[in-house]
């Protein structure tokens, strides 16, 4: 086995590891105060769900005891946290140094241009997250305190680990469209969200450009930035407009920038939703999906195939005839092998997606004869690859086959795309002998 190939499997091995823990931890009596006993398969469906960090369910987190909620944190965060910092240390060399064969990995999936000490990794990243996590809870506490809400402590930690690590858990049953036109709780909520998701090399290179440490920002930071801003200020926008007519009876202008402003946030990859996504017209759902597939940023929490990815694949696409080597963004050239990795991932994840529908039409609709739309399948396929967590509300309805896809597809969504991301087990070799090029058609 290859050291590139044996790295891959340490990770798999963590997260496997830790969701057949976790499962076996949210089966036990002591983790569940509802009706009867809790499913094994359902345990197992959680756990996957917590530690990928989707949010899909298919029992209500409510009914969890403080027990199986602590365990539902603690599974949050090492799947938030593993794939980035404890990833990062089963790179390293023994501790020290990362080795010159795996910076080129970790660059390629997380640190381009930082440093590359293992512990000082996993340092700075334990210690942003827990500060965040810290500030989010001490808001969200007050902001739950403030509406009466019982056990304030408890919901403004788990909420605010999970809006960080854009799990999309929520101990309210109809998570937050109670609190669509609270400022004091969507506000901490969006901006968690947002940190997670743009990823910890973005907030590295902001600080070090505040602190002076730097004079520019690094391309990815830049592209990262400039999307994601444009995409939700466009996306507001649509959500405004299209919501129109289904907005509720009574709802003020303001009411509906601030749902149609966290509808925009939320599929980048929280979860978390103000509205009933079911209710949503179908421009809304179908750009929700959009939204959800792209997700955030390379390194970080989210989900999805990444923004520069598909921004990469779009430059490609609309580029002049002139077919040249690479590409260039503003006063930089991407090199072929960047474009080939960000359309291969782009290709892999649709064909990935494509497999997982079409195995929901046979056990769901063919096999089981459930009343799905394709519409609706689509939505859950997307959002379990793409880790996010939004529901048109037929995942606790899925047969037992159709609920293990879906554990599958969580699974292949958060680190099939890792995998997908890293370089190649074999260096690049010097052809000595080359086969003549063929010709195809295309268009």
């Amino acid at each position: 086995m290859t050291r590139v190939w044996s790295n891959k499997a340490i990770l798999f091995a963590y997260f496997i590891t830790t969701i057949a823990i976790g499962s076996v931890l949210l089966w036990l009596p002591v983790s569940w105060q509802g009706d009867g006993s809790l499913r094994y398969l359902d345990a197992l469906f959680t756990a996957t769900s917590a530690v990928c960090v989707t949010g899909l369910i298919v029992v209500e987190t409510s009914q969890f005891s403080l027990f199986g909620v602590i365990t539902l944190m603690a599974l949050i965060q090492a799947g938030g946290l593993g794939i980035i910092a404890f990833g990062t240390l089963y790179l390293s060399s023994g501790g020290r140094k990362i080795s010159l064969a795996n910076r080129r990995l970790i660059r390629d999936y997380y640190l381009p241009g930082v440093e590359y000490e293992p512990r000082k990794i996993l340092r700075d990243v334990v210690i942003l997250t827990i500060t965040v996590e810290l500030l989010g809870a001490v808001a969200l506490t007050s902001a739950f305190r403030g509406a009466g809400v019982s056990n304030p402590l408890l919901k403004g930690v788990f909420h605010s680990i999970s809006a960080f690590a854009n799990a999309g858990f929520s101990l309210f049953d109809t998570s937050l469209e109670a609190y669509a036109a609270d400022a004091a709780v969507v506000l901490p909520v969006m901006l968690l969200v947002t940190l997670g998701g743009i990823g910890f090399v973005v907030l590295s290179d902001l600080h070090k450009r505040s602190a002076g440490r730097v004079r520019v920002l690094s391309l990815h930071t830049r592209l990262v930035l400039g999307i994601s801003f444009g995409l939700v200020l466009l996306s507001s926008v649509v959500f405004f407009i299209f919501e129109g007519s289904t907005a509720p009876a009574g709802a003020t202008e303001t009411e509906r920038w601030w749902a149609a402003v966290f509808q925009a946030v939320t599929p980048r990859t929280a979860g978390f939703n103000t509205v009933t996504q079911s209710e949503l017209s179908l421009p809304s759902q179908v750009w929700t999906m959009l939204l959800m597939f792209i997700g955030g940023a390379p390194g970080s929490i989210a989900g999805g195939v990444k923004v520069t990815t598909v921004a990469l694949v779009f430059l490609l696409a609309i580029r002049r005839r002139e077919m040249h080597a690479e590409i260039r963004v503003g006063n930089r050239k991407i090199s072929p092998l960047v474009l080939n990795k960000a359309s291969s991932i782009l290709i892999k994840s649709l064909l990935l997606i494509l497999t997982a529908v079409m195995l929901l039409t046979v056990t769901e609709v063919w096999a089981a004869g459930r009343p799905f739309t394709l519409l609706e399948l689509m939505f859950e396929t997307i959002s379990a690859f793409c880790t996010v967590g939004l529901s048109l509300g037929i995942t606790p309805e899925l047969t037992d086959p159709g609920r293990i896809v879906v554990i599958a597809v969580m699974f292949g969504g958060r680190l099939g795309i890792i995998a997908m991301a890293m370089p190649g087990s074999e260096p690049a070799k010097r052809r000595l002998v080359d086969y003549p090029e063929g010709e195809v058609l295309l268009g």
